[in-house]
């Protein structure tokens, strides 16, 4: 009797077990199910992307995606897409982008969300970035040392720095949208010629302008013939003063820095735009002037920059040099553009 009641009792246990094994069985089948549904999903709609180290197959939707610097997440703003993890060029913020209007130069305030911390765009923390599991990585050819380590965590492009309109048109095929790449373009160059117009009279009074960049005038130094910083000012009628001994720079070098002594062989400048930053300066607030304070304060006090004619006459200008190195597409281009314009037509 008593073993009769004990197989009894055993009957709910027994029966409580197999059902929870079941359904755990369900469960699995069903996740299997899903996750081979994923997969198919993942592997429809592949694109190649060529770029500087290699090839890069992408596919499905991007939704995870980690830019390392404001060159990259840039465009990929322009296209309409967030990122979920970012690593700026200079580490002016630490810790979180929780707040990324106030914590990321120009571009913050474009993103919707707070985003992870992965360090620097050319050091940044392997960890942080595996941590976010994302679907697409993208930086520039300066991490190409880290390329095979971070094409094990997903998929990886290296765009090259300088090359802007290329590297819209790749991130556009990554993210499956060309057709807004294409329009950004065409309007980029509608505001460039609409500028260009509105330049005319200034650039046919002073047509040729000294381009430089400094922090404290200890040390001067050409600007990349290859950059936004030196194009937009052609492309809108201006002629750049040649410095002598600096040769036309190859893509993604700096031209080898000059003297202040040197100024005074560059009057023939009717205009000078000085490009001035200040990377020690971690203060976003009012970021424009902490990164000008500095070299406008140098120009001021220095006698061979007030003897220029240029200095003379009012017309030396200050522009961060993070605005059009940093940001050389088409968010850049427009905010450098207004910059120009703020400084150089209000005069005229």
């Amino acid at each position: 009797m008593d073993s009769f009641r004990y197989k009894r009792m055993l009957l709910p246990i027994r029966f409580l077990v197999l059902s929870v094994f079941l359904g755990l069985m369900i469960a699995s089948c069903q996740s299997q199910a899903n996750k081979q549904q994923a997969s198919t999903a993942n592997h429809t709609n592949c694109r190649t992307i060529e770029h500087e180290a290699g090839e890069t197959e992408v596919c499905g939707e991007t939704q995870r995606i980690v830019v390392l610097g404001p060159y990259v997440l840039e465009p990929l703003l322009a296209l309409g897409v967030q990122p979920v993890a970012y690593g700026d060029h200079v580490a002016f913020h630490q810790g979180e982008y929780e707040n990324p209007k106030a914590q990321i130069p120009y571009l913050g305030g474009m993103i919707t969300q707070p985003v992870a911390n992965v360090g620097t765009a050319y050091e940044p923390s392997i960890e942080a970035i595996a941590l976010v599991q994302p679907d697409l990585i993208i930086g520039t050819e300066g991490i190409a040392k880290q390329y095979d380590t971070l094409s094990q965590i997903a998929p990886t492009m290296l765009l090259r720095y300088a090359d802007t309109e290329n590297n819209l048109k790749a991130i556009a095929t990554a993210v499956d949208r060309t057709q807004q790449a294409k329009q950004l373009l065409e309007e980029t160059k509608q505001k460039i010629a609409v500028a260009r117009e509105a330049f005319a009279p200034v650039v046919a009074k002073n047509p040729n302008v000294l381009l430089i960049t400094s922090s404290q005038l200890k040390e001067i130094a050409p600007l990349d013939s290859h950059t936004t910083c030196t194009s937009l000012p052609e492309q809108l009628g201006f002629k750049l003063v040649p410095i002598p001994g600096v040769e036309p720079s190859q893509p993604n070098t700096s031209p080898p820095p000059i003297s202040i002594e040197t100024l005074p062989k560059l009057n023939n400048a009717d205009s000078i735009i000085v490009f001035g930053y200040d990377f020690e300066e971690k203060k976003l607030n009012n970021f424009d002037r902490n990164q000008l304070s500095k070299i406008k304060r140098a120009w001021k006090n220095n006698a061979i920059a007030q003897s220029m004619d240029a200095s003379k006459a009012g017309q030396v200008y200050f522009i961060p040099t993070y605005l059009c190195a940093g940001l050389p597409g088409a968010i850049g281009t427009k905010l450098y553009l207004e910059e120009l314009e703020k400084q150089l037509l209000s005069l005229h």
